[in-house]
């Protein structure tokens, strides 16, 4: 069969999010393998959101809230802005998507930093605009390239904070200075998916920025630090006028009825919320403690994960390391061909982790 396809489709290359565990083991023969690889939470998703999911269970025969409207107005009560500033997505890249869709026409631009979350190029691209690539400074975002490479043709600015792969984060100085000389029309996107896991004082706080006359859209998920990646749900926060134009676009019912029912729960669950980003610091710090003691380079980070300089391919080294059953992440495909990024695990997946370094690499 022939089909007309335009040419900037067929240039995307597809997005390779990490196999799940299950099918490691089968494709590589392991049992008892632990995932460092996907920056999930180590503990689970809420035990609030869980029961709530039981408690919807006999009511899928429904369709769910097309508006989301008990979520909305819990987020909107929680982060201080008006419900008709919050779009709930199937993931907050489905938010990038409408953003996308709503903003962009063949032949616009958005600039975005590289290497950051894959997602930004390919939804650009999909809605037939340009890719405008940055490459990081010291591994941190260079807003003031960024800035420079702003053209009449440019409709939206990514913003990845902290950023992924490299953890670093944005202050409100640097945030400051680069706001001031944007176009008014320019649609800036605050990534801020690993936001809850910040301990940096001079960190930007984004929703100081809502009301500030720009355009300035803020995108969150419950994936990471609420636990629930397989739910597939998140938010973005936005000017009014921006989020009326997603609504435009948003498919009818984007956001099922468990996702939803999982996630107002979630935000209620303080007391899971707090052990989560205990683990993960107390994590931080054990495995930067115990990478010093072994002599092995490391970039410290903001988020729930950081970069490990393993002085050889991390393509070999995440193939070693599957053979003992502990699964990172090569940073390879990131423009990093020796660096690997892991995720905090429990404390005893951390030992194993660092256990299994250690054999591949000293």
């Amino acid at each position: 069969m022939k089909i007309s396809v335009p040419e900037y489709i067929l240039s995307i290359n597809p997005y390779k999010p990490g196999k799940p565990l299950d099918e490691l083991e089968r494709e590589y023969g392991i049992k008892d393998s632990i995932k460092l690889a996907s920056n999930e939470n180590p503990l689970g998703p809420s035990p609030m959101a869980i029961e709530a999911i039981r408690n919807t269970l006999g009511k899928l025969n429904r369709y769910p809230d097309g508006s989301g409207y008990y979520l909305v107005r819990k987020l909107s009560e929680k982060i201080g802005v008006g419900p008709g500033n919050v779009v709930l997505g199937n993931g907050s890249d489905e938010i990038i998507s409408m953003l996308t869709q709503a903003l962009l026409v063949e032949g616009d631009e958005a600039i975005m930093p590289v290497p950051s979350f894959l997602m930004y190029d390919i939804l650009v691209k999909t809605a037939g605009a340009v890719s405008v690539s940055v490459p990081l400074k010291s591994l941190s975002i260079d807003l003031e390239a960024m800035k420079d490479k702003i053209t009449p043709k440019t409709k939206i600015v990514f913003i990845t904070n902290p950023n992924n792969p490299t953890g670093t984060v944005i202050s409100r100085k640097q945030f400051d200075r680069f706001l001031k000389n944007i176009p008014p029309e320019i649609v800036v996107v605050i990534d801020e998916a690993y936001i809850e896991f910040v301990r940096s004082q001079d960190c930007l706080n984004s929703l100081e920025y809502l009301y500030s006359g720009k355009n300035v859209v803020i995108l969150r998920t419950f994936s990471k630090a609420y636990g629930l990646a397989g739910m597939r749900i998140g938010y973005g926060i936005m000017p009014e006028e921006i989020a009326e134009l997603l609504n435009r676009t948003r498919l009818p019912f984007n956001t099922s009825s468990l996702a939803q029912v999982a996630a107002s729960a979630a935000l209620d669950d303080n007391v899971f919320l707090e052990k989560t980003i205990s683990l993960i610091h107390n994590g931080l710090d054990f495995l930067y403690a115990s990478l010093d003691r072994l002599n092995v380079k490391y970039y410290p980070g903001q988020a729930n994960f950081f970069l490990i300089d393993v002085e050889k391919s991390a393509d070999d080294v995440f193939k070693e390391m599957l053979k003992q059953g502990v699964i990172v992440r090569s940073m390879a495909s990131y423009c990093f061909p020796e660096y690997i990024r892991i995720n905090v695990g429990l404390h005893e997946e951390n030992i194993r982790f660092l256990k299994a370094l250690e054999r591949v690499i000293l």
